[in-house]
């Protein structure tokens, strides 16, 4: 357990953004002695009256996958995402507040082998949302990176459902029309390569197949978002200079991260705040929320104001 959840969870309470189900022992956590706790409820997996018809789900559910009944009973005492995911899956919590003190595979692993793909997803990836006080570019200095964690070296194909995902993701979370960008090492042909051939048939088809998308590429980093290196490298693209969402290759979308996290005077980004990670694509019983946050946003009312996230909905945390 980390303060920083039960901290935050409080404090969303508090501010009514939703009702807070923390995963964990009762008195574990009081030893924290969190002002406010004693308001959040407790489940604990090990006295939870319902954990052994979960455990049976569990199996059912992965049993052809070779998981058997003593492992599945394993997994839901023991590790609290399993038994998170669990919850969500049966219809008793709306989504899943995670990766505090869990690496990022621990998190993603147990959404993607019980909660799955949402239908209709071509394919489940993730983005980094970026904040960034007094900045005049992408939309008021609000950014998607994606996939900077998931996805590895995605097809073309990939790439295209990667943007599509993430422009929705930001439309949902900022209500504005996204401007989605193709990242490269190449600007409209100034290198050639293999990768970023790739590239420019994902914009091929990602125009093609989602023409009502502001989508544009190959384009670097500065052609995307400064409008006066756009005008220069190109000219005649819509998307460049105003991009706000990035659909390139693992690595470069977490080199970005890495950048933007760095006091350059070009962005003027010393105070942005990373709201990180979220996976697009996972199934919620609301079918129009698509959203797996894997790190709680305790910034709360900067967390209200991006989307309202589900304001009357459970969220479990561990």
């Amino acid at each position: 357990m980390d303060e920083r959840v039960l901290k935050a969870a409080v404090r969303a309470t508090d501010e009514g953004l939703a009702r807070v189900v923390v995963i964990g022992d009762i008195e574990e956590i009081k030893k924290f002695n969190i002002e406010g706790s004693e308001r959040i409820e407790v489940i604990n997996p090990n006295t939870y009256p319902d954990t052994e018809n979960m455990v049976n789900a569990l199996y059912i559910l992965r049993k052809d996958k070779g998981l058997t009944y003593d492992e599945a009973t394993n997994l839901l005492h023991n590790d609290y995402m399993y038994f998170a995911c669990m919850l969500v899956k049966l219809g008793k919590a709306d989504g899943v507040v995670s990766g505090a003190c869990h690496p990022t595979s621990d998190t993603f692993r147990p959404a993607l082998q019980i909660i799955k793909a949402k239908q209709g997803v071509d394919l489940v990836s993730a983005f980094f949302l970026m904040c960034v006080p007094n900045c005049d570019y992408g939309l008021n200095g609000t950014f998607i990176f994606a996939d900077s964690g998931l996805v590895q070296n995605p097809t073309d194909i990939e790439l295209a459902s990667i943007a599509k995902e993430s422009a929705d993701s930001f439309k949902l979370l900022t209500k504005a029309d996204p401007w989605v960008a193709f990242i490269s090492y190449s600007t409209k042909g100034s290198a050639k390569h293999a990768d970023v051939d790739k590239v420019i048939r994902a914009v091929k088809y990602a125009k093609e197949k989602y023409p009502d998308y502001n989508m544009d590429g190959e384009l670097q980093v500065d052609a995307a978002i400064v409008p006066d290196v756009a005008r220069s490298k190109a000219p005649g693209s819509l998307v460049a200079g105003r991009a706000v969402a990035n659909g390139p290759i693992i690595d470069f979308g977490y080199i970005e991260l890495k950048v933007f996290k760095k006091d350059f005077d070009i962005f003027d980004m010393a105070e942005q705040k990373t709201f990180k990670h979220y996976v697009v694509g996972i199934f919620f019983r609301r079918g129009e929320e698509k959203f797996f946050p894997t790190a709680f946003i305790y910034f709360g009312r900067q967390f209200a104001q991006y989307g309202q996230f589900y304001p009357q909905q459970i969220r479990t945390g561990n």
